[in-house]
């Protein structure tokens, strides 16, 4: 898979803020070390770049990352992020968000923005719970799984990240792995290249809230078991044995992006009508 890129962390970082709160072996350290790396790699105007986050454990990661930075109400990153990109659309907009913020109480926020097609990248982290609430059920929990609000195992199916995404109008669709991290660096840095609404899923462990209830205490051993147990770069892996595919998913760079659609299509004849009279 190829090497890590050699970045200076603390660059990018507010060090007033470190350490971070996250647990110790937290899957989130590792995703923002991959933003990092892609950022750095793009060399990004940070005055241009704004890092939106919502509720949750992952939200934390706008108060660590030294950009224009928002940390919005629960659900509601999306929404905060859309106002931005229509009064800044030259801004680069990437948005952090877990699976409980952008698919449950967001859920109806990531249906729009993504048939709207805004040019967004969503690192969404799937940590399969709400950690930082106490590890209730979230949209991603694998079916049995033990917490307060299932003390005997859920029974809801889990919902399907890239098919909700693909139908509901996402141009660019990929899902990594705390467990693959030079795949994640370049599935970050494509889905910001992307002109149009991108998602990265990033599978990570919650160890802490979910995987003490569920038999996967150690973080190591929880990041090889979704490795391993439920991943595959495999297509022909996955259509066997139902493993999540990694990868890029899909990729459609013919829909119009909406920002600056609406700028030539809205704003500008609206100017040229108002220079006329």
């Amino acid at each position: 898979m190829g090497k890590l890129a050699e970045v200076q962390y603390e660059n990018y970082l507010r060090m007033n803020r470190m350490p971070t709160l996250w647990c110790a072996g937290c899957g989130d350290g590792t995703i923002m070390k991959s933003l990092i790396r892609a950022l750095d790699s793009l060399k990004l105007d940070r005055d241009k770049t704004c890092i939106v986050s919502g509720i949750g454990c992952s939200g934390r990661m706008s108060g660590y990352l030294d950009f224009n930075t928002v940390h919005t109400t629960h659900g509601r990153a999306l929404a905060f992020a859309t106002g931005m990109k229509m009064a800044k659309p030259d801004a680069h907009i990437i948005v952090i968000t877990g699976d409980g913020d952008c698919l449950a109480i967001g859920g109806n926020h990531f249906i729009h923005a993504a048939r709207r097609n805004i040019d967004m990248t969503v690192i969404l982290v799937n940590n399969y719970t709400y950690g930082l609430t106490g590890g209730q059920v979230s949209p991603q929990s694998p079916l049995g799984t033990i917490s307060p609000t299932a003390p005997m195992g859920s029974i809801e199916p889990l919902m399907d990240t890239y098919e909700l995404a693909k139908a509901a109008g996402a141009t660019y669709i990929a899902r990594g792995v705390v467990a693959s991290p030079v795949q994640m660096d370049k599935i970050i840095k494509s889905g910001i290249e992307h002109s149009g609404f991108s998602v990265v899923e990033v599978l990570s462990n919650c160890h802490i809230n979910w995987g003490r209830k569920n038999e996967h205490p150690d973080p190591h051993e929880l990041v090889q078991w979704m490795k391993n147990d439920l991943c595959t770069f495999s297509k022909d892996e996955a259509e066997k044995t139902g493993k999540q595919l990694l990868g890029l998913l899909h990729h459609n760079k013919d829909r119009r992006e909406y920002s600056s659609t609406y700028y030539t299509e809205i704003v500008e004849k609206a100017m040229a009508k108002a220079a006329k009279n």
